[in-house]
C-alpha cells in the first residue's frame, strides 16, 4: 500500500510553549541560544543608548565651556573632578592639558616638542574613547549576522526529522507531522527577532559613534592649534 497523507480533524491545539517544550533536543538549544542572544542583545542596546546619550550631552556642555572659559587650568580642575570617564570628550582634553603641564615645567625643552608630545598623548586618549565609545557594538553585528543562520539551522534539523517521521508511517495525517514543522519554523522567527533589533541598533549606534567620535578629532585639533599659538611659536 502507498503512503498517504490524510487531512483528519483534531480536538487539540498545540501552545507556542507546548511546540517549545516538545521540540527535538538540539532544536531546544538553537532556540536557547537565540533566546541568550536575544537577552544579551537588549541589554547593550539599552545600555549604548544611555551611555552615548551621556556622552554627547557632556560633548555639549563640555565643549560650551572651553570656548566661554579662557583659563584652561580652571576649566581642567573643573572637569576633573566632574568626569572620570575614559570615553567623554573632557577625558581627551584632560590627558592632553596634563601633558601640556608636565611639558611646560621642564627648562630644557624645545618648545616646538610641545605640540608634538601634547598630540602624541592626545591621540592616545582620543584611542581609547574610540574603543569605549565602540564597545559591544561588534557583538550587535554578530548577533544580526549570524541569528537568521542559526535559526535556520534550527529549522532545517526540525523538518528534517518531520520528513523522516513520514518515512516510518504508512498513514500520515496533518496534524502528525505538522508540531514539527511549526517548531522548525519557531527557530527560524526567533532567529529574525534576535537579529532584527540588532541589526538596528547596530546601524544607529554606529552612526552616532562616528559623529561623535569626529567631534572628539575636531576638538583634539583646534586644542592643539591653541597649543601651537600660545607656546610652539614663541
Amino acid at each position: 500500500m502507498e503512503n498517504s497523507i490524510e487531512l483528519l480533524p483534531t480536538g487539540t491545539t498545540l501552545s507556542f510553549i507546548d511546540l517549545i517544550t516538545n521540540a527535538s533536543l538540539l532544536v531546544q538549544i538553537v532556540m536557547a541560544v537565540l533566546v541568550l542572544a536575544s537577552l544579551i542583545s537588549w541589554s547593550m542596546i539599552f545600555y549604548k543608548w544611555f551611555t552615548l546619550k551621556y556622552w554627547t550631552q557632556a560633548a555639549d556642555d563640555f565643549e560650551g565651556n572651553f570656548w566661554s572659559v579662557g583659563d584652561l587650568s580652571s576649566l581642567y580642575y573643573e572637569w576633573d573632578e566632574r568626569n572620570k570617564d575614559s570615553g567623554s570628550i573632557a577625558e581627551v582634553f584632560m590627558e592632553g592639558y596634563r601633558e601640556l603641564s608636565r611639558l611646560l615645567t621642564r627648562s630644557n625643552i624645545d618648545r616646538s616638542e610641545i605640540v608634538d608630545g601634547v598630540q602624541r598623548t592626545m591621540r592616545v586618549a582620543l584611542n581609547r574613547a574610540e574603543d569605549k565609545v565602540n564597545s559591544n557594538l561588534s557583538f550587535l553585528a554578530t548577533v544580526g549576522s549570524t541569528s537568521p543562520y542559526i535559526g535556520l539551522f534550527g529549522t532545517v534539523w526540525g523538518i528534517m526529522n518531520s520528513f523522516r517521521a513520514l518515512g516510518t508511517m504508512q498513514t500520515t495525517t496533518i496534524a502528525a507531522v505538522a508540531p514539527g514543522i511549526a517548531e522548525a519554523l519557531i527557530a527560524t522567527a526567533m532567529g529574525l527577532f534576535a537579529a532584527i533589533p540588532a541589526v538596528i541598533a547596530y546601524n544607529r549606534f554606529s552612526h552616532e559613534a562616528d559623529r561623535l567620535l569626529s567631534r572628539y578629532e575636531t576638538f583634539t585639533d583646534e586644542f592643539l592649534s591653541i597649543v601651537n599659538r600660545q607656546y610652539a611659536i614663541k
